[in-house]
C-alpha cells in the first residue's frame, strides 16, 4: 500500500453524530471518505458491487445485519476496523483475526495508529476469497414436517434442553437435528466453538460483553442474554478472548 496515497474508506454507523465525527476524524487524517452508512444491509449491496477500498470502519451493533454479521460476509478480502461504544469489549478479542478496534468517542490519536497500521499492511484484508471457496456451514433446523437451513455465522449459541439441542440466533431459538453438544461440535470441526457450561456452546466472536462473578467465575453477554461461564471455562475464555490478567476487579 501507497504510504503517500489517501486511504479509501467506508464508515457504517447508526449514530448519525457518531458517524459525522468518525467522517471528519478520517479526513482530517488523510483519508478519503467515499461511502457512509447507517445500517447493514445497504452496506453489504455497496460491497457487493466490490468497489476499491483500503478499509471499512464498523459499528459493531447496526440495524440489521451487526458490524461482526457483515464482516462475516464481506464478498472480497478488505481490511476491517470495529468501533464499539462499550468499554466491557475486549479491544484484543480480534487481533489474532487481524481487526482493530477504536472505543468511542474515537480519539484522534487512536485512530492515528490505525491508519499508519493500515498503510504498513499491519491490519489484513478480512473475508472474501477463502470463503468463497468453502463449502457453507449450515445448521439444520426442524420446521414443521421439513427442514430449513440456517448459516453457522448467524448462531451466536447453541443450548441442551431436556435431550435436545437449540441454535440460538438473536432472541429466538431453533430445534435441531441434534441431541449432545458433541454432535454440533462432530458436524463443525473447523469452527471456534467454545463450551461456557455442559449444557451451552458459545461462538466466542459472539461475545459482546464479559463481566466477573464470585468464584473465579464470568457472565458473557451474547446479543441481549448473559450467560454464566463456569470456573473452567472462565480461565480458558479468557485466553481466547485475549484479556490478561484479572478484569473488572473493584478498589
Amino acid at each position: 500500500m501507497d504510504l503517500k496515497a489517501a486511504l479509501k474508506v467506508v464508515l457504517a454507523d447508526d449514530e448519525p453524530m457518531a458517524r459525522a465525527r468518525l467522517s471528519r476524524l478520517l479526513s482530517e487524517a488523510g483519508c478519503e471518505v467515499v461511502a457512509e452508512f447507517g445500517e447493514g444491509s445497504t452496506l453489504l449491496d455497496y460491497l457487493a458491487q466490490r468497489p476499491r477500498l483500503d478499509a471499512l470502519f464498523l459499528d459493531i451493533q447496526m440495524p440489521g445485519p451487526s458490524g461482526l454479521e457483515v464482516a462475516a460476509e464481506l464478498p472480497f478480502p478488505l481490511p476491517v476496523v470495529f468501533v464499539t461504544a462499550f468499554r466491557e469489549h475486549s479491544l484484543d478479542a480480534f487481533e489474532l483475526d487481524a481487526a482493530d478496534y477504536l472505543l468511542k468517542p474515537v480519539r484522534a490519536e487512536r485512530l492515528a495508529r490505525t491508519l499508519d497500521r493500515l498503510r504498513e499492511g499491519l491490519i489484513q484484508p478480512q473475508g472474501g476469497s477463502r470463503e468463497a471457496t468453502q463449502v457453507p456451514q449450515r445448521v439444520v433446523i426442524r420446521a414443521g414436517e421439513g427442514l430449513i437451513f440456517l448459516d453457522l455465522r448467524k448462531v451466536t449459541h447453541f443450548e441442551v434442553e431436556e435431550g435436545a439441542v437449540w441454535a440460538w440466533s438473536g432472541s429466538q431459538r431453533f430445534a435441531t437435528q441434534w441431541k449432545t453438544l458433541h454432535e454440533v461440535e462432530e458436524s463443525f470441526p473447523e469452527a471456534l466453538l467454545f463450551r461456557i457450561q455442559r449444557h451451552l456452546l458459545v461462538r466466542p466472536e459472539c461475545i459482546t460483553g464479559l463481566r466477573p462473578l464470585p468464584g473465579n467465575r464470568a457472565m458473557a453477554r451474547i446479543g441481549e442474554q448473559e450467560l454464566e461461564v463456569s470456573r473452567t471455562a472462565t480461565a480458558l475464555l479468557k485466553q481466547t478472548l485475549g484479556i490478561k490478567g484479572e478484569f473488572g476487579k473493584r478498589e
